[in-house]
């Protein structure tokens, strides 16, 4: 039987959902989304979750989609075509999600960080939109981050591929606090507490009010930039980037 990548735990309100595949940085694979997602529902549909953490196991938080999976497979086949479930689940979820940091995030990674309420993460964590670098695009994650991030900030982020600490994520709106190691669990219990004493419904009618004309168009958003996003991880570029990475040398363009 193949081992659990994502657990679920509901206690005294918090139901903390935690990606446990330490071997390749929590990256994307099939399996990690299929269970992402099924752990999502739960604990949204549970009365015992008033709150739900996204947490990880290892030393990083999710290193984007599996490339690996990727090599090979059409358009069609790409795992970014079911990544938006996992995002719809997070963005829409009446009840608040907070993700918590203690190691980095890489492209569809830092999507999963834009589609939470709230983020805490340790000073020291880096994020990064790698996408360019490997020939794709970050078509999906655009649909979170856009109204979240500055836009001067984000489009230099994205063309780039940059990596930017912690503390510059808080300053241009990615995450909510930027915090040292030993205050990273403090801290995501604070932001708990305090979503704990906002009534349930008012919670989720707040969200809905906040995300406004966006959330109503997120799902056709989401439809055209996964084609977008598919079609170039299964391009001649996305496919010699993904060679390149995998094969750990530059890809042809970068030589």
């Amino acid at each position: 039987m193949t081992d659990e990548l994502v657990h679920l735990e509901i206690d005294a309100g918090i139901a903390t959902i935690t990606l446990d595949s330490p071997a390749n940085r929590n990256a994307l694979s099939a399996q990690l989304r299929g269970e992402l997602r099924d752990r999502l529902d739960t604990a949204i549909k549970s009365d015992q979750a008033r709150v739900i953490v996204l947490t990880h196991t290892g030393t990083v938080f999710c290193a984007g989609m599996d490339l690996k999976e990727s090599r090979g497979a059409n358009a069609g086949t790409q795992g970014v075509n079911d990544f938006p479930d996992v995002l719809r689940l997070l963005w829409d979820s009446p009840t608040p999600v907070i993700a918590r940091l203690a190691g980095p995030a890489r492209a569809g990674g830092v999507g999963l960080v834009a589609a939470c309420d709230l983020a805490v993460a340790v000073e020291q964590v880096t994020f990064a939109f790698t996408e360019v670098r490997i020939g794709v695009v970050p078509a999906v994650i655009s649909v979170p981050l856009i109204p979240r991030v500055q836009p001067a900030a984000l489009y230099q982020l994205f063309l780039t591929g940059e990596a930017f600490d912690a503390r510059r994520a808080a300053e241009i709106g990615l995450i909510s606090r930027a915090v040292p190691a030993e205050a990273l669990d403090a801290e995501v219990l604070r932001y708990a507490e305090m979503l704990r004493l906002g009534a349930p419904s008012a919670l989720a009618a707040t969200k809905e009010l906040m995300r406004g004309p966006a959330s109503r168009t997120m799902g056709e958003d989401l439809a055209a930039m996964t084609k977008l996003s598919a079609a170039r991880f299964a391009s001649e570029e996305g496919q010699e980037g993904i060679r390149a990475f995998v094969e750990k040398r530059p890809p042809s363009w970068a030589v």
